[in-house]
Formats: C-alpha cells, structure tokens, sequence
C-alpha cells in the first residue's frame, strides 16, 4: 500500500496543487466575480517566495506567509479598477491583468530570471505540508460560507440588486473576495516554488487560468467539495486517458460541455442538490405518515 502511493505521490500532490487554486477561484466566483486572475495572484506568490529564499535566504515559513500577502495585496489593489466592471468584461480585464504579471516576469530579467525563471530553489514542501494547508484552507472555506460574509456572497451572486436593496455592499465584499482569492493564489503559488526546484513564467500562463476555471466548472462553485471533485476529475482524467493523449484535449473539452449541459451546477453542487431532495422528500413521507396515524386514531 505504502509503495502503490509512494508510486502515485506526484500525481495526489499535483491534485492538492489543484485543489488550492481551485479554492481561490472559487471564493471570487462565489460573490459573482468573474475573475481569472488566480494565475496572476499564484505568479506573485510563487516569484515572491523564491527571490526571497533564493536571494535573500529568508525562512521558507517567513517567504510562503509573505507570497500569500503579496497574492492578497495584489487582489486588492486589482479590484479597485475593476469595481465598475461586471461579467465578462471583468474576465478580460483579470485575464490582461495575468499576461501582465507574465510579461513582468519575462522582462524583469535580472530580478525574475526572464524566460529560463529562477532555478535550483530548495526544495522545503512535502506532501504532510499541503495536507495541512488544504485542510487549513477547506476550514476557512467552511467558515465563510456559515459566515454573514458567506450570506453575502451568495446574495451577490444570485442579484446584486437585491442584495444591494438588502443592504450589502457591493464593493466591500467585491474587494473582500479578491483579497480572499488573491491569498489563496499566492498562498500554493508560494507552495509551489518551494515544492518543484524552479519556476518559470510558462507555469501561470492561459493553460493554467483554463485549468482553474474548468475545475471549478466541473466541481461546483458554491460548496466546499466541488472544487475536490473538478481537481479529481482533471487530475485522474489525464491518467486514464493515456490511451488517447493525442486527443487528450478534445477528450477534456467534450467532458466539459456535458458538464455544462446537463449538471450546469457542477458535479459536487449537483449531488449535493440531489440528497438534500432525498432527505426533504423522506421527511415529507414521514410526516405525510404521522398524520395519517393521527387521523386513524
């Protein structure tokens, strides 16, 4: 047993990277942000993280809590400019605004290491590490969504008028969900340059914004388990589709769209949805039957 997950451990740590960032996604999709810019805010923290243990010999612990605040930061620094935008031009401005932490990363050569990034990082991240982050992170998560804040999000994802009417802010839980999406991103970012020995600025482009975002499309953005079942289904997928590489991302792409199309909420929000009827429809039973007794008598 031990030896069958030594043999899978980089494909079940490559799943918690996934999770991680799935988790930032979806706090700004939560409070109906449609935002993709957890690549841009995971570049931040991870370029944070390894000039500070590389060039300045800072503790791992110290460069990963300040790669996490540098992603926070920068997600509430984005959100001023983006407060007047909402759907999909909100997209396209967190979409121009990861090609500009790129193109950062590519031409500040001397700080950044430009296209070849920074390599040789001591490697201080291990499986036990993310495990304990994931389940610091699904804590939060948890605690957010029972929270008044949680309440607000999703009054604001469903209608930001009425939730406005309701008295909630738009701009503050706006920022707050950027802020909130932004430390996750830098928080694995960081992780990240710590785990793999280098990073370069390839890793936080287009095909990880569309990764992010498919996890979440495929999990579920407002429960705390869809986004483990969109990081599942993405990470075991290629495993199994080995047969088919050549078509692996058509594969992907028609997976997605019967997602879209028939559980439009996402697979995890979806079973969710389906046992909360089967409980409420076996209430209804029992109570249909206690009265039938009650009458009888």
């Amino acid at each position: 047993m031990i030896d069958l997950f030594r043999s899978y451990q980089p494909v079940f740590d490559f799943f918690l990277f996934s999770l991680g960032l799935a988790y930032s996604q979806q706090a700004a999709l939560r409070a109906g942000v449609f935002s993709v810019a957890t690549a841009g805010f995971s570049a931040l923290g991870a370029y944070a993280c390894a000039i500070l243990v590389k060039t300045y010999g800072a503790p791992p612990f110290l460069a990963i809590l300040i790669g996490a605040l540098v992603g926070g930061a920068a997600g509430w620094i984005l959100s001023a400019p983006l407060a007047r935008l909402r759907g999909v031009y909100q997209a396209i401005a967190t979409l121009a605004f990861g090609e500009v932490i790129i193109s950062l990363a590519l031409y500040a050569e001397p700080v950044t290491g430009g296209a070849v990034g920074i390599n040789s990082i001591p490697k201080s991240i291990s499986t036990w590490h993310l495990l304990i982050v994931i389940a610091a992170v699904m804590y939060v998560m948890h605690a957010i969504g029972r929270s008044g804040v949680g309440r607000s999000f999703d009054a604001l994802r469903q209608d930001e008028t009425v939730a406005a009417c309701l008295g909630v802010s738009i701009t503050r839980y706006h920022a707050l969900a950027f802020v909130i999406s932004g430390v996750i991103g830098g928080l694995f970012g960081a992780m990240q340059s710590l785990y793999a020995y280098n990073i370069e600025p390839g890793q936080f482009g287009f095909s990880l914004m569309v990764s992010v975002l498919t996890a979440i499309v495929l999990g579920g953005r407002s429960s705390l388990i869809g986004p483990v079942f969109g990081a599942a289904i993405l990470t075991i997928l290629p495993e199994l589709a080995r047969p088919l590489a050549e078509y692996r991302p058509l594969v992907n792409g028609v997976i997605l769209i019967g997602v879209i199309v028939f559980l439009p909420q996402g697979v995890g929000d979806a079973m969710i949805a389906y046992f909360r009827r089967r409980r409420d429809a076996a209430r209804r039973g029992v109570s249909v039957e206690k009265r039938s007794v009650v009458a009888s008598a």
